[in-house]
């Protein structure tokens, strides 16, 4: 018997095996080469209509420069309520508008820059507290300078100064009321003595205030005061003590001929104004049966007067909206 082939064993055999190999092999050379083309337009096919490469080419298509226009039913509404309030003015304005609960939104030309005021006083308050909690600034400490010495730190000229002769003085906390609640300007300055500017610049950058600057003059945005708001009331700016020390200071506000002047008495505001040539502007938290909301308001025209009836009038569409709603 033999075990194993050798070269003598008979051939036709072997051909009959080899043309099956052939065969085989020709079919799997085939194979190989048509896989890959059928492979590559099922891959085309399935990437050309793909909902995936549909959705990409949505991505990538350019920004529109246009401002969109609001979408929702309420964003449309305020914007109503703005812009028919501002038709026909000649003068700047710009309006934020947040409902601290919903999360609703509106704005209006939120970036542009003004010379901030009196609103510089609200970063400076902030300061001043955030002192008070660290323990770096008493209540009871007296801050007292000469008038002409403190116009002459922060280049008051004698035609625009309140004072010009004699000395101020102020404990810490009636500062605070005074500056905050009629916006005494000598009490600003000595707090703001007090406190150091450069503290004032810090806590600007380190609260994403990026829009504002203490210099002379201080500038700011709506979109920035709106954010110093919305950060107050969320504790953000100091501990919940704090905060509510400043907020409950804010509401004994007794310059209310703007953005309370409309709204049905008893209303609760925590709000600051600011006044300069001719900007004039309000901000603050208005309290409500259905939330609170942040609403500000910034303008600069040639009749301050006639602006801040209109603050006053936007401040009134926007309360009845959120009542109404």
């Amino acid at each position: 018997m033999m075990r194993y082939y050798d070269f003598n064993e008979p051939r036709r055999p072997v051909r009959r095996v080899k043309r099956k190999n052939v065969k085989v092999l020709g079919f799997m050379l085939l194979a190989f080469v048509l896989l890959p083309a059928v492979i590559g337009v099922y891959i085309f096919n399935r990437e050309e209509f793909s909902p995936q490469k549909q959705t990409l080419a949505i991505t990538i298509a350019p920004t529109p420069t246009t401002i969109p226009t609001p979408t929702s039913a309420q964003s449309i509404e305020l914007d109503r309520i703005v812009k028919e309030e501002l038709e026909g003015t000649k003068g700047k304005y710009s309006v934020v508008v947040k409902h601290l609960q919903t999360g609703e939104k509106y704005s209006y030309n939120e970036h542009q820059s003004y010379q901030a005021g009196s609103l510089y006083k609200l970063w400076v308050m902030a300061v001043a507290y955030n002192q008070l909690q660290n323990g770096t600034l008493k209540e009871n400490d007296v801050l007292k300078s000469d008038v002409t010495a403190i116009n002459e730190k922060f280049n008051i000229g004698t035609e625009s100064a309140e004072l010009k002769e004699g000395e101020v003085s102020f404990p810490v906390n009636q500062a605070l009321q005074q500056m905050i609640t009629i916006s005494h300007n000598y009490a600003a300055l000595l707090l703001a003595q007090k406190v150091k500017l450069s503290n004032v610049t810090i806590f600007l950058t380190d609260n994403q205030l990026t829009e504002s600057k203490i210099g002379q003059p201080p500038r700011t945005t709506a979109n920035d005061i709106a954010h110093f708001f919305e950060d107050l009331y969320g504790g953000k700016l100091a501990n919940k003590d704090t905060s509510n020390k400043m907020i409950d200071l804010l509401k004994r506000q007794r310059l209310n001929n703007k953005l309370p002047k409309n709204l049905p008495e008893g209303t609760v505001i925590a709000h600051k104004t600011g006044e300069l040539g001719p900007v004039t502007h309000d901000a603050g938290i208005v309290y409500t049966s259905k939330g609170e909301y942040i609403i500000v308001v910034l303008s600069e025209s040639t009749n301050p007067a006639v602006a801040e009836e209109r603050i006053a009038n936007i401040s009134k569409g926007v309360f009845e909206y959120f009542i109404n709603k």
